[in-house]
């Protein structure tokens, strides 16, 4: 499999393709800097009058709810709409599900459009599946582990494909899944991490829209071993959000290979 991976990888390197994110306003420069290094193209449009011409040019469109508004979430709508119509690859990021009614509504109505594949942390991935769970804002009260049989149960209801990141991150097909363990602790410290795996997800996402269980495992195989590699070279989180470009940027497939941490089931 680290063959496939890698090709995938490469192939957002050499494609550059076009990821149309309606994200959140903490994060917006941190995601483009990483789409950039990783070697695809960022687009953040949000307007009314040419959301859905930007997904009609982008190659996979990424909706991220952290910081919503009622004009954001009729964006969000239209964009999705836009993407199922022309069959492109949507990526959904639930920021914060199950902190409010509101959050809940609005993923709610976004679910019933089917998202190629929902990124989350457990809390999150917990909530929309509708398991017991709690959040604290936008963090995670639980570890990755405890989400794994929800993200099953998520993905046989929707359909998607479920990451839930953590510690282990988990890549969830129905009853398949692949488990990754690339990654350090330090990550958590940088804001928008989570929601730069969804935009990566995207890109890979954006050139191989037909395995999308394989594009989300590449992204974040992605993740994980950049923040590897950067953790060994920062001594705290800003130096930390330097050096994670700058492997995004600079991974090789033999550091690719050599580092990949993944086991799959079945």
């Amino acid at each position: 499999m680290k063959e496939q991976l890698w090709s995938i990888l490469s192939a957002v390197r050499q494609n550059s393709p076009l990821v149309h994110n309606i994200t959140n306003y903490v994060v917006m420069n941190n995601t483009a800097n990483a789409l950039l290094a990783a070697g695809a193209s960022p687009v953040m449009a949000h307007a009314h009058s040419e959301v859905s011409d930007m997904v009609s040019i982008a190659g996979a469109l990424v909706v991220n709810i952290g910081t919503l508004d009622e004009y954001w979430v009729e964006s969000m709508k239209l964009a999705v709409k836009q993407a199922n119509a022309l069959q492109k690859a949507w990526v959904l990021d639930p920021v914060g599900a199950g902190a409010t009614s509101y959050r809940n509504n609005v993923l709610e109505e976004l679910l019933s459009y089917r998202p190629t594949v929902i990124r989350g942390n457990a809390s999150e991935i917990m909530a929309l599946a509708k398991f017991s769970s709690n959040t604290k804002g936008v963090d995670s009260t639980s570890l990755s582990e405890e989400a794994l049989e929800a993200a099953q149960q998520l993905s046989e209801t929707t359909s998607a494909v479920v990451c839930v990141s953590g510690a282990t991150d988990y890549i969830v097909n129905k009853s398949n899944y692949n488990a990754l363990s690339n990654g350090h602790v330090l990550m958590s410290r940088i804001t928008g991490m989570g929601c730069t795996a969804s935009a990566l997800v995207g890109a890979c996402c954006a050139v191989s829209a037909d395995n999308a269980f394989a594009a989300t495992t590449a992204a974040m195989a992605l993740m994980g071993i950049a923040g590897d590699i950067a953790a060994e070279k920062a001594p705290g989180p800003g130096t930390m959000q330097v050096q994670f470009l700058d492997a995004l940027y600079q991974l090789s497939e033999y550091d690719f290979r050599e580092r990949l941490k993944l086991e799959t089931n079945p």
